[in-house]
């Protein structure tokens, strides 16, 4: 940490007060990424060892906000030592936002308008600031090409297919593979490519205004890919309907720099759908069956969803025999169904409550997990103007925000839980309680548990539920 607190203390001219680690295991980039604080100072420090992947963001970074894009400013670097500073762009990333504003296949005004405001800024990046990108930084290859695709399709025969014990006849999926390679390839692909463009790495700020990080593995290619990505993103799960209106939108938004008949893009993006499923699929496979971390595997189930979806709804312009049997077989294999009965989500059950009423029952009969006193902590509720306020309230929020004792606190608390987390996830457990008490259980109590719900929402395998059990008394 000590080359990220000098970064900070060289950008900010104030020493480090705090460190929040933002990632955990479940992150399968090995990156360690943390926040650094001192007051108000925010920013995200990140450590990583691959020097190539650094120099291709730091310079994509200084490019795209060359050209007014919203993606985090640079604060500082250290590429002998794998570090890098940057703006802290908050918490809120649009696959949080999306599973906040959604009742299954229904899915609130305010999260499709996010997504519109996400598929009209990607031509800037694609079309405008790939003009003039300096492609010789790419890691590991300069272009989505020949190479570049047969690494995605092996990924997916030998982690996925394999591993979870699909047949198929190798040479007949190779021809496949050339076949679906050509097509591909015969899509025009003088474009940045961002590679990974999905809902997790797109964050939300004021007025949920999109901005865009984790774009280090960009490179030259085809248009169709990263709409692909973000409309197929398994566990975003977008209904069908919603797809479309979204695809429409990107197009006009397109219209705006290249003249590209519809029926152009038509023709080869759901090749480019089949070939990102692939390499999601890889990679859920590869950190999932080989390195046997199991929340990988949470995504299965989605992604099926989606090949299901595309066997019934489109037909490539080139036959794919060999490879269209395995995805009937995929979605049809009784053991990929246990796959996903087996790795159900570990339900984080958090409670806020007062002492005097005595400590939460926990009604799984697991023993009430962590159980944290916040009575330490400054109290709201000697103060008249909190008095009938409560730790959802914007008021007590900022005058929690402020306390030093408070930010330390939950640090202290979000370590622990991460942990507990990550190891009850790979142990298969089911279940885990965090309670927070104070004296009444309507100011800090409530805050800190608000404040630990939002940090495990959306986190891959975790469902989180939140209770206030003192304020249902007084109904609230």
């Amino acid at each position: 940490m000590d080359v990220l607190k000098t970064l900070f203390e060289q950008h900010f001219h104030v020493p480090v007060e705090r460190v929040q680690p933002l990632q955990g295991e479940l992150g399968g980039s090995g990156r360690k990424i943390v926040r650094l604080s001192c007051g108000e100072l925010n920013a995200i420090g990140i450590l990583y060892g691959v020097r190539e992947e650094n120099v291709a963001f730091l310079e994509f970074s200084r490019h795209f906000r060359r050209h007014g894009l919203p993606v985090p400013e640079i604060y500082g670097q250290d590429l002998d030592q794998g570090a890098y500073l940057e703006e802290d762009l908050g918490d809120t990333t649009l696959f949080e936002f999306l599973s906040k504003h959604r009742a299954g296949e229904r899915i609130a005004p305010e999260a499709v308008e996010a997504y519109r405001k996400v598929v009209a800024v990607l031509p800037r990046f694609q079309v405008e600031a790939g003009r003039d990108l300096n492609y010789k930084v790419c890691y590991p290859r300069a272009s989505f090409d020949r190479q570049s695709i047969a690494w995605d399709l092996n990924y997916f025969k030998y982690y996925f297919l394999r591993l979870a014990g699909v047949p198929f006849n190798e040479q007949a999926l190779e021809v496949d593979f050339g076949r679906l390679t050509k097509l591909l390839l015969s899509a025009t692909r003088d474009y940045f490519l961002y590679r990974d463009f999905q809902s997790r790495n797109i964050m939300l700020r004021e007025g949920h205004q999109p901005f865009f990080v984790d774009y280090q593995g960009g490179r030259k290619g085809a248009l169709q890919y990263d709409i692909a990505s973000l409309l197929y993103d398994a566990k975003a799960d977008l209904p069908p309907q919603l797809r479309q209106q979204l695809l429409d939108h990107y197009l006009d938004a397109l219209a705006g720099f290249i003249e590209l008949p519809r029926d152009a893009f038509l023709q080869h993006y759901y090749a480019y759908v089949y070939v990102r499923i692939m390499q999601a699929l890889g990679a859920y496979g590869f950190r999932g069956f080989y390195e046997r971390k199991a929340h990988f595997l949470q995504s299965v189930p989605y992604a099926l969803k989606n090949l299901r979806w595309l066997l019934h709804n489109v037909e490539l312009p080139v036959a794919l025999p060999t490879l269209i049997d395995a995805f009937r077989s995929m979605v049809g294999s009784e053991k990929l169904q246990a796959v996903a009965s087996e790795t159900e989500n570990l339900t984080v059950r958090i409670m806020s409550f007062s002492f005097h009423r005595g400590l939460p029952e926990d009604e799984t009969g697991n023993g009430g997990g962590f159980v944290f006193d916040g009575r330490s902590l400054p109290n709201p509720g000697r103060e008249e103007r909190f008095k009938a306020l409560t730790g959802r309230d914007a008021a007590v929020i900022e005058y929690l925000n402020q306390q030093d004792s408070v930010h330390q606190f939950l640090t202290n608390v979000v370590s622990l839980v991460d942990a507990s987390v990550s190891n009850y996830q790979s142990r298969g457990f089911e279940s885990l309680m965090v309670s927070f008490g104070c004296t009444g259980g309507q100011h800090r109590s409530v805050y800190l548990a608000e404040q630990l719900a939002k940090h495990l929402r959306g986190r891959t395998g975790v469902d989180v539920e939140l209770r206030h059990r003192e304020l249902e008394r007084l109904g609230q």
